[in-house]
């Protein structure tokens, strides 16, 4: 080996490095060629030492980078010549745990091929084995305790490898090698179905069989999954499936599928290419599809108390050696919803489970592979022949947000709601798994659990925290309280720096940031805004005209009080004689006078300009929604009012200054030409369709005033698809060049990403903003 010709390689690959099968892919590159060395992993990343040619040394650094294994990412690659020693052969060597971490973990990944085809071979020693995994697929994320990705910091350290399994994974030639949950049945996890006081009744495949027709049978069974619990009853039966609603406390909002196929899925719904390729892609996420129309005869084949009022089903195959067998063993498709109550996180560990839905499932399919940490299904739809991310949890987090900007070591804590949170890790962001509204004590303490996962994971010394500028978010008390500098960002600066990110665009950009509620630094409810964003900071160019909110909180929750709202910041006291609109057909007329007392007085009435409270009206006022069941309803169900009107009218709206030096976008002419043709007996989906033009009629007139090219559509209006397909397609036309989000949410769930973005600008600027 040593000749006046050779030369040793150091090389050092950071990025989506271990888990992925990165050394058993070196190992057989190097044999390949004749080279000499070593690999290991360590908590920086993989590192290589590698003898031989000069040339030959060259040709296997590029082979490493265009030939890497399907699910590795690298981030940096970085290669040092240095003096031959002489290796003989070449090894894959011990990990080393040592020094700094910052090597990226990979999230849970779906069940590969081979592996399914192994758990139903008859002749397979896995057959059957619900947890089979190789370095392909399987967890990673959510068994995880430290760095280094080796077994002995997993939750499969317990688990001793028979000699088969231990032969795989010390052979460099199998797809097994150095496959950290690597078991089978005779050394693994194994399966127990438990009753409602934990008693086990069954083992193994015997139990998987009788959950199977329990569920069949219409009885509720928790099942232990991956990333925590599901709940999950026959998708076919109705009574079923109210029976689930009732006693998990979901009265309207839609249920997930799991289908058994595609085929299943396409009985009935309409599934696109691009739907399918992401219902079948390695991070399987729920998929937002079109559900067929009960009267032609397929709608029906599922219950219609899966998606009430609702044309769309969240859709998702099995990624589980465990799911796989059972929905092989069902053969329908079924409610595979989170193993929570309503506004809780996922239960993760069987006797938890016991406790939290004891009163819920009849039967607890449980194993004993302990989950790390919660990790639910990620939510996508399909949006300009794009994937959507509206919860990024498995399959999605953390892989990391690439970005431009040098961070410090600081923590983000997101926002109230749709809560993630995010810490920088080698020249990323690694954005947490959706943790949910932290509504509740077990939210909060999953939330702090999770900010302990990446900060022990990474040892991060935080130089800083970012938070939103909210004082009564428990997530901004959660930063005031930790006892290191604070640094706050505006909620709707956050959204765009978020989409900013995520797309790796500089400013100058105008934010187009439209949600629900956020903190305004004028004390009043922003989230109908147009932020123009410089270098260091934004300034507010446009807002949507206010209007105020009777009743505050309930007014989130109650659309009419929204409608109240508009109509009298346009009609004053007049807009008490409108008493053929359907926000009066809700309340009683005594509730009617106290929001009358509200509105004239101020008193619990904050000012908003949020377009989400805005679209809240519409619904209440077109006779859509009075009252919401869950977050985002009557929004949803004005999109969905449509049905594919595709009408280029629009209503009118003026654009005026404001007295703060921010134009103002003025809807009322829009809100009363749209009673108007109501009153008039118009089509609804017209009304709405010409609703949805107008608003995108205004980012348009906004956009053209400002001038600046690129546009960031961001915040929870842009989960829309009505709205934020025309917004795009009229804005290119117009020469501009729009943005949206893809991988991150354009909900709160984005919000931490723009915190820490936020956060570093202002360290660089060396600016004071702490709160």
């Amino acid at each position: 080996m040593c000749t006046s010709a050779a030369s040793r390689l150091a090389i050092h690959v950071h990025g989506i490095v271990q888990g992925v099968g990165f050394r058993p892919f070196v190992y057989r590159l190097a044999t390949e060629m004749g080279l000499a060395g070593w690999v290991l992993n360590s908590a920086q990343g993989v590192f290589i030492e590698v003898e031989g040619e000069s040339a030959a040394l060259d040709t296997f650094v590029r082979r490493v980078e265009k030939e890497k294994p399907p699910r590795a990412f690298i981030q940096g690659l970085e290669a040092t010549h240095l003096d031959v020693i002489g290796y003989a052969g070449f090894v894959v060597r011990e990990s080393d745990g040592g020094g700094s971490k910052s090597t990226l973990i990979l999230p849970d990944v779906a069940a590969c091929p081979d592996c399914i085809r192994e758990i139903f071979d008859p002749s397979d020693r896995r057959c059957g084995y619900p947890f089979t995994n190789c370095t392909n697929c399987g967890p990673r994320f959510s068994i995880i305790l430290r760095l280094p990705y080796d077994r002995a910091n997993t939750t499969m350290s317990a688990f001793e490898m028979c000699p088969a399994c231990r032969a795989e994974y010390d052979d460099p030639a199998n797809r097994r090698f150095h496959a950290q949950p690597n078991a089978c049945p005779q050394c693994g996890p194994r399966l127990e179905l438990w009753d409602r006081l934990g008693h086990a009744s069954a083992v193994e495949r015997t139990a998987l069989a009788a959950a199977a027709r329990a569920i069949l049978d219409g009885e509720i069974v928790a099942v232990k999954g991956l990333g925590g619990f599901h709940l999950v009853v026959d998708a076919r039966n109705d009574d079923a499936v109210r029976k689930l609603r009732r006693q998990k406390g979901r009265e309207e909002k839609p249920f997930a599928l799991m289908v058994p196929s595609i085929q299943a899925a396409r009985a009935f719904a309409r599934v696109s290419e691009a739907e399918e390729r992401l219902i079948l892609s390695p991070e399987t996420p729920i998929v937002l599809v079109e559900r067929l129309p009960e009267d032609n005869g397929c709608g029906s084949a599922i219950a219609r108390a899966v998606s009430p009022n609702n044309p769309y089903v969240g859709v998702m195959a099995p990624y589980t050696p465990l799911h796989h067998l059972l929905l092989a063993e069902l053969g329908v498709p079924v409610v595979a919803t989170s193993g929570n109550l309503s506004e809780e996180p996922i239960c993760t560990e069987e006797r938890e489970a016991i406790e939290r839905l004891g009163n819920i499932a009849d039967l607890f399919l449980v194993h004993n592979r302990p989950i790390a940490r919660h990790v639910d299904d990620s939510v996508v739809r399909v949006m300009m022949n794009r994937e959507l991310v509206l919860r990024r949890s498995r399959g999605y987090a953390p892989f990391p947000v690439m970005v431009d900007e040098p961070l410090a070591p600081m923590l983000a804590v997101g926002a109230h709601l749709k809560n993630t949170v995010a810490v920088p890790v080698g020249g990323g962001v690694c954005v947490s798994q959706h943790i949910g509204d932290l509504e509740s004590p077990q939210s909060y303490e999953a939330f702090q659990r999770v900010i302990h996962d990446f900060t022990s994971m990474y040892d991060l010394k935080l130089e800083a925290v970012a938070c939103d500028l909210h004082p009564d978010y428990l997530s901004t008390q959660y930063a005031r309280g930790i006892g290191i500098p604070v640094i706050g960002i505006q909620h709707h600066f956050a959204h765009v720096l978020s989409c900013m990110a995520e797309n790796r665009i500089r400013a100058p950009v105008l934010g187009v940031s439209w949600d629900g509620t956020g903190y305004g630094p004028d004390g009043t409810v922003w989230g109908g805004e147009f932020l123009l964003v410089k270098d260091e900071d934004y300034q507010r160019a446009a807002h949507l005209r206010t209007f105020r909110m009777p009743g505050g909180d309930k007014a989130v929750r109650e659309p009419g009080r929204c409608a109240l709202g508009v109509l009298y910041e346009l009609l004053g006291d007049e807009a008490f004689n409108q008493t053929d609109l359907a926000p009066f057909y809700t309340f009683p007329a005594g509730d009617i006078a106290v929001m009358r007392a509200m509105l004239e007085r101020g008193l619990n009435a904050p000012v908003t300009s949020s377009a989400g409270r805005l679209f809240d009206a519409f619904a209440s006022l077109l006779g859509i929604r009075q009252k919401m069941a869950f977050e985002g309803q009557a929004a949803m169900e004005l999109e969905f009012a449509v049905d594919g009107d595709d009408t280029d009218e629009y209503y009118p709206f003026y654009i005026h200054p404001g007295p703060a030096g921010a134009d103002i976008v003025d809807w009322g002419p829009t809100v009363l030409s749209a009673i108007g043709d109501s009153r008039r007996g118009a089509a609804l989906e017209r009304i709405a369709s010409k609703i949805h033009n107008s608003l995108v009629d205004m980012i348009l007139s906004v956009s053209i005033k400002v001038g600046v090219e690129r546009v960031a559509l961001t915040g929870g209006c842009f989960q829309n698809r009505c709205l934020t397909e025309r917004a795009v397609r009229r804005l290119r036309e117009e020469g501009f060049r729009p943005y949206w989000h893809q991988r991150i949410p354009p909900n709160d769930g984005g919000i931490s990403l723009g915190q820490l973005v936020g956060a570093a600008r202002i360290l660089r600027s060396g600016a004071e903003r702490k709160v």
